[in-house]
């Protein structure tokens, strides 16, 4: 999906002295922080009904169309259950995480190392929060 890395993004930015080139240069790889907007296109590339995924989400249809239409903010395990039931890849919750203001996925955390590996595999959700149950962590649901 994207085809210039965060690094390269950076060592551009700090090499070009002229910002506005920089951001002309570079703007197909900005972030969409428009939760919606990168929703649906995750949904998309998905051949699943909305139904189907509020299932894999362990959400309600209601509330996962609440998300779509901008009117409900999940929080940062909600949007990692949507995540989880869109299969999306590590790199494009990492995004999502940090478009939304939150904590992007920490490895050295167990509970953020047994997310990051369930999406990594698509783990289905339940499976993912019966590891985290027998690991003393927090669910995500």
């Amino acid at each position: 999906m994207w085809e210039k890395s965060t690094d390269d993004l950076k060592q551009e930015l700090m090499e070009q002295a002229d910002l506005d080139q920089y951001i002309k240069e570079n703007e197909a790889f900005f972030l969409e922080t428009d939760l919606t907007a990168v929703l649906a296109k995750l949904y998309e590339a998905r051949e699943l009904t909305k139904s189907e995924l509020a299932r894999r989400s362990g959400m309600s249809e209601v509330y996962l169309h609440q998300v779509f239409s901008g009117r409900r903010k999940p929080s940062r395990d909600r949007l990692l259950c949507l995540c989880v039931g869109l299969e999306a890849g590590l790199e494009d919750v990492q995004l999502l995480l940090k478009g939304m203001g939150y904590a992007p996925i920490y490895p050295r955390l167990k509970r953020d190392a047994i997310i990051s590996h369930g999406i990594l595999y698509h783990t289905p959700l339940s499976k993912i929060n019966d590891k985290l149950f027998a690991e003393n962590e927090k669910t995500l649901i």
